[in-house]
């Protein structure tokens, strides 16, 4: 039995490879991927809905929606994921990890309802047995995952403040990362990018940085030195 696997995109993915048209890279990135490209529906509103009706985005979000009409990027339901349950869970999400960063006598307000909902549609995901990564360009939630003490740390230099973390995060510790960048890198590997020479890979990976992806220069310059 073929066990099924999700890549749950973001808001600030989509908006990477949207602002530098490289959304067509998703439907090639599919073919190979063999499991389903997710997007919550919060993420859905930010990436399409609400840019339908501002000109200067209209054009990206009219490209995301052909994706979403041809079905190379899908809804929860089609990993059998209620609209209840996810936004249970997101509820949940918003709930702790708003109140895990205190500083100046109140709470911080950390992620927003689209980066909830990714994390609980990954974690639901997890527990029907679909493997899963979060595509996410923005580098707070990663952290908040990934390290949450290094990230209160980043907070207290930010502000110049003690910043104190009040909850156990370790429930999240699970949930798999992946950002536009290796996306990009990984349709260069396979010959799906249309534009050919020596400085493309180059060109692209620093396209996505400029526009959002939280990925470094000495991490650019690592990748394009890797032979796989």
């Amino acid at each position: 039995m073929i066990k099924t696997k999700a890549l749950i995109f973001d808001s600030s993915s989509l908006i990477t490879l949207s602002m530098n048209c490289l959304t067509s890279l998703l439907t090639e990135l599919k073919k190979s991927f063999r499991g389903k490209f997710i997007i919550p529906k919060s993420v859905k509103y930010e990436t399409i809905d609400r840019p339908l009706g501002i000109k200067k985005f209209e054009l990206g979000a009219l490209r995301l929606n052909l994706l979403l009409k041809n079905k190379v990027i899908e809804t929860p339901s089609s990993i059998k994921i209620h609209e209840e349950e996810l936004k249970e869970k997101t509820r949940e999400i918003l709930n702790i990890t708003n109140k895990s960063f205190f500083a100046r006598k109140e709470f911080m307000e950390i992620i927003h309802k689209g980066e909830a909902e990714c994390l609980s549609l990954s974690l639901l995901a997890k527990e029907k047995g679909i493997e899963n990564a979060l595509v996410i360009d923005e580098r707070t939630t990663r952290m908040l995952v990934e390290n949450p003490e290094n990230l209160r740390r980043l907070f207290e230099n930010k502000l110049h403040t003690k910043v104190k973390l009040e909850q156990n995060l370790l429930f999240l510790k699970d949930i798999k990362f992946i950002r536009s960048s290796e996306l990009v890198y990984i349709a260069y590997k396979k010959g799906l990018v249309k534009l050919k020479g020596e400085n493309i890979l180059d060109a692209l990976l620093y396209a996505v940085k400029y526009k959002g992806c939280s990925i470094s220069r000495q991490e650019i310059e690592e990748a394009k030195r890797l032979k796989i």
